[in-house]
């Protein structure tokens, strides 16, 4: 990136969450997002360096209808209570939804993921329609997330900085989202925030499949057809892909989006996880 070209990055600008409870503001300022030595930086500020920290308890925020890209669950206007305070940290997601988007391919992005105990960085991609309906029927493809924690271990396997992971998100209804039987995992010491490291993805119309410096940690057959790879038949819904393609619903079109949150109460960062630097501030 010698330089953030806005006519194919699209900021996101909300409170909303982004359907985690994350506790980051995304917005479009180049504090959160800024280019420097052919490097794109996504870094996460403080809320209260800017408003202070009663703002956070009892201060309110409204983003402009014509700036807000989600409002969804009080994603434009908010105030802040000490039981649900306007949301702590500012950070920056980007995407090419307006721009760019393709079917079957190949990507790959050269990236150093960050350290810090919470940060949740992600490389992924969201259909350019909804074809099948609403999340997760027309899947969504996670090329690579992290987490930014240095000392995170679930029971004697570390699950901070020193792993990555690729999914694929497909189900019939958010309740019944078959991601586990396609997700990969990579560990490797030193953590990837420690350089930059390669991750690949290859889009196939016969499969996916996902690498992290050479190293294959997830491929997906789409012979084995998706509504066949979860127990969707026993969900009481109808295949949304009965009568496509093997592959559906990973044969749309998709783009490209980069972020980094912070924190979330959807299982993300495990209760049974033991951060070794100290417990969850939430």
């Amino acid at each position: 990136f010698d330089y953030l070209d806005h006519s194919k990055w699209w900021h996101e600008v909300t409170m909303s969450g982004g359907g985690n409870n994350e506790f980051q503001w995304y917005v479009n300022d180049r504090f959160n997002s800024y280019t420097f030595g052919g490097v794109l930086n996504i870094v996460p500020t403080f809320t209260s360096d800017i408003l202070g920290n009663g703002f956070l308890v009892s201060g309110r925020v409204v983003i402009p209808e014509w700036e807000c890209t989600d409002s969804r669950n009080d994603g434009c206007v908010r105030r802040g209570t000490p039981d649900s305070i306007i949301n702590p940290i500012q950070s920056a997601r980007i995407d090419t939804r307006e721009s760019f988007h393709f079917k079957y391919g190949r990507v790959e992005i050269r990236a150093k993921m960050p350290g810090g105990d919470w940060l949740w960085p992600s490389f992924w991609m969201m259909p350019k329609h909804n074809v099948y309906g609403d999340w997760p029927r027309s899947g969504t493809i996670t090329i690579v997330e992290g987490r930014g924690n240095r000392a995170l271990y679930n029971e004697n396997s570390h699950v901070g900085t020193e792993r990555v992971t690729s999914t694929l998100h497909f189900g019939p209804a958010w309740n019944f989202n078959g991601w586990q039987k396609t997700h990969g995992g990579f560990n490797q010491s030193p953590g990837s925030n420690e350089g930059f490291r390669n991750y690949e993805f290859i889009w196939d119309p016969s499969y996916l499949q996902f690498w992290v410096d050479g190293n294959l940690i997830l491929s997906v057959d789409v012979n084995d057809v998706f509504w066949y790879k979860d127990d969707f038949w026993n969900s009481g819904y109808e295949n949304p892909w009965s009568g496509r393609p093997a592959s559906a619903p990973f044969d749309q079109e998709f783009y490209l989006i980069m972020n980094l949150a912070v924190g979330g109460t959807n299982g993300y960062f495990a209760d049974s996880f033991d951060n070794r630097n100290g417990g969850k501030p939430w």
